[in-house]
């Protein structure tokens, strides 16, 4: 679904990324772990269209993207978290998962001006469509409240709702654990499994939660400056040589 070929980032003379590769399979779960720094967060971007590779090539279901509009990928069947929280302060939980059923309007600026019967009907379906979102993810009674107000790993599960009313087929998700206690973590780790099934998912993932990545990935990449040192199972990556050195020697059976 995902292939990233030989990408390079450099920024002035600094290379954030050095000739990568790897791809991803349809309903994987990957994950793209390393220190901080390693680059992680540049390759999301690369792949949303909100930086342009220096050099490589990005293709999503075959269609080369990279050097798309952020808002042109979304459409293509991508959807991204942040590392750190993006919700509308302003808004309602439940009106900030609404923003992300604009990319799948179904009605012209012209119909929402003049508020015609199409418009409507269109609201309607999507409010419906946004509560199943939020009912599924267990914040549907938080609908009306103000999202800042939730805890932290409420707030995360609102812009994984977000992203999931996009109706995406890859979904990026930048630290989904961060912030959360061991109990949330385990939970989330188990919706997103079942999220893969019932949405259809492919899911590409930051994270520094090695249990996390070992309880829910097929398969991880290992970025040290930009490099990638390991590919393959996580449990093999946290017996590896190079990539134990990565990290300082914190990966360990009992992270």
């Amino acid at each position: 679904m995902l292939e990233i070929k030989n990408i390079t980032k450099r920024f002035g003379g600094v290379s954030a990324i050095t000739d990568t590769s790897f791809s991803v399979n349809k309903g994987e779960i990957y994950g793209l772990i390393g220190p901080n720094g390693a680059g992680k967060t540049t390759m999301f971007n690369i792949i949303t269209g909100n930086y342009k590779p220096t050099e490589g090539i990005v293709e999503f279901d075959g269609r080369k993207i990279s050097g798309l509009k952020p808002y042109e990928i979304v459409r293509l069947g991508i959807a991204r978290t942040f590392q750190n929280i993006r919700l509308f302060k302003s808004m309602s939980v439940l009106e900030n998962v609404l923003i992300g059923f604009d990319y799948h309007a179904k009605y012209t600026f012209f119909e929402s001006m003049f508020r015609l019967p199409r418009f409507f009907k269109h609201e309607r379906e999507i409010k419906k469509a946004a509560l199943e979102i939020l009912k599924y993810l267990d914040l549907d009674r938080f609908a009306d409240d103000k999202a800042t107000d939730l805890s932290y790993g409420q707030q995360r599960k609102v812009e994984i709702a977000r992203a999931l009313a996009t109706s995406p087929k890859l979904l990026l998700l930048d630290e989904p654990a961060a912030g959360m206690n061991p109990a949330e973590t385990k939970e989330l780790a188990s919706l997103l499994q079942k999220a893969k099934v019932d949405f259809a998912l492919t899911i590409l993932l930051i994270e520094h939660d090695m249990k996390f990545v070992n309880a829910l990935c097929d398969k991880v990449l290992v970025l040290d400056y930009g490099k990638s040192i390991f590919e393959g199972a996580p449990c093999d990556a946290i017996r590896d040589k190079e990539v134990v050195s990565a990290y300082l020697g914190d990966f360990t059976q009992d992270d």
